[in-house]
């Protein structure tokens, strides 16, 4: 596999194009470029410097394979690398603007039981430019410019855990809000973690205040451990910490992420003592419906008893909302699509 052009910055590309023989002028013409979401091969400079970077860089790093369209507008993306691995993204269409979920890792080895991208451990980690290019496809695909992007809002939470993959993470978010390229503001970026919480409080130094959101879903280390493997190493007291530590650097309150789990975490005691764990925290809480993943025997919860716990947290005065389910006609969940994909590739080639 070659290199990703989309991974350098327009510094970076200033150098590259020097180190060609070229005006520097020229790095502004391929960034742009590449922003709009072209190929090399499309890209508006001479023959001559396109072939060059051809013979180092991949012309298209992230491809739309296939599109799922939901009765509810969602959109869910299969994209192929350049390896011909696999990773998934879903375009979800709000009042407000049009977000996009997007992943970081091929796979994810973080083992969460109710979580699909898991299933097949990490396969490896994304680079800035792959994690950047899904946005980029997306935004042409669906008509989007620079000035009137088709993509508002981004949440880095597809397959794969973003802090397992830290460098390639930061180094995309400083891409994707620089000046001159998509220009995607930090406000409206959201990123997921299970809590890894060194790479927290370095993050926490990054500069880069974006909405953190902790996937917690329980209120106790011993129940979180039964579907979380990573709280045998990280306790919710040091997640707190951390949290804490972000909330100060940034000003930034952080989100809790709360899936409500039948029989596991979503009866009244659970409602009490997850208030009690966050009361008075500048924090809020996303409760979520299980999405069902077939592999897994961890049920969902109904409707009117998602909202009743909802109903018991916002009176012990927890800011809190339950999260709209999108996409569930077409696999919209995390991980869902491609083991479907590659379940079905498989029994084609077992013919």
């Amino acid at each position: 596999m070659k290199e990703i052009l989309q991974d350098c910055s327009l510094q970076e590309l200033e150098a590259l194009v020097i180190e060609y023989g070229e005006q520097k002028f020229r790095a502004k013409q391929i960034f742009q470029g590449l922003m709009q979401g072209k190929k090399i091969s499309e890209l508006p400079v001479s023959a001559a410097l396109r072939e060059k970077l051809l013979e180092r860089f991949e012309d298209e790093p992230v491809r739309i394979q296939e599109v799922f369209t939901s009765s509810d507008g969602t959109k869910k993306y299969l994209f192929a690398l350049a390896d011909g691995n696999l990773i998934e993204g879903v375009l979800m269409q709000y009042k407000y603007g049009a977000t996009q979920c997007v992943s970081t890792q091929v796979g994810c080895r973080m083992g969460c039981k109710f979580c699909a991208s898991t299933l097949n451990g990490l396969i490896r980690n994304l680079t800035a430019g792959e994690i950047l290019s899904e946005i980029l496809v997306v935004n042409r695909a669906e008509g989007g410019t620079l000035k009137d992007r088709a993509v508002h809002n981004v949440v880095l939470m597809g397959s794969g855990e973003p802090f397992d993959n830290y460098d390639n993470v930061v180094k995309f978010l400083r891409l994707l809000t620089m000046e001159g390229g998509i220009h995607i503001s930090a406000r409206n970026i959201s990123l997921s973690t299970c809590g890894l919480v060194p790479k927290m409080l370095a993050f926490s130094k990054e500069g880069i205040p974006l909405n953190l959101t902790v996937s917690l879903h329980a209120s106790t280390d011993e129940e979180r451990a039964r579907t979380m493997p990573v709280a045998n190493a990280y306790k919710i007291a040091d997640i707190l910490k951390a949290c804490d530590v972000y909330f100060k650097e940034t000003g930034r309150r952080y989100i809790f992420e709360y899936s409500l789990i039948g029989g596991e975490n979503s009866d009244e005691k659970h409602a009490h003592a997850l208030a009690a764990l966050l009361k008075g925290r500048p924090c809020h809480v996303n409760l979520i419906r299980l999405n069902e993943v077939k592999e897994r025997s961890l049920k969902t919860v109904t409707e009117k008893d998602a909202y009743r716990f909802l109903g018991m947290l916002e009176r012990e005065g927890i800011s809190a909302t339950l999260r709209r389910s999108m996409g569930n006609d077409i696999g919209g969940a995390c991980g869902q699509l491609r083991a479907s994909y590659l379940k079905e590739q498989e029994s084609k080639e077992s013919f």
